[in-house]
């Protein structure tokens, strides 16, 4: 029932700078965890930054530093700061529950780093 939105990626420079949003149909962000994956061609889908229920979040350390997660509890939005761009994060990204819900992927927002 719930659906999960992915929207913002884009093409951007090396250094460069993009905000991504992850809209729910519900308000289940005070209720799971929930993460920021993604995909990069010819590799698995990882994590690479989750927030708990109760507000901690975690970094994969490739993003550490560069990367923050965040969620706007009235607008049942989620969003995934990213400084400082590097080529390697050039992916599709999703967002789920850090207990992932297969029927809960959509169609991810594509995001690539290139000069």
């Amino acid at each position: 029932q719930v659906q999960l939105v992915e929207s913002g990626g884009g093409l951007v420079r090396p250094g460069g700078s993009l905000t991504l949003s992850c809209a729910s149909s519900g308000s289940i962000f005070s209720i799971y965890g929930m993460g920021w994956y993604r995909q990069a061609p010819g590799k698995q889908r990882e994590l690479v930054a989750s927030v708990s229920s109760g507000g901690s979040t975690t970094y994969a350390d490739s993003v550490k530093g560069r990367f923050t997660i965040s969620r706007h509890y009235a607008k049942n939005t989620m969003y995934l700061q990213m400084n400082s761009l590097k080529p390697e994060d050039t992916a599709v990204y999703y967002c789920n529950t850090l207990q992932v819900r297969p029927s809960w992927w959509g169609q991810g927002t594509q995001v690539t780093v290139s000069s």
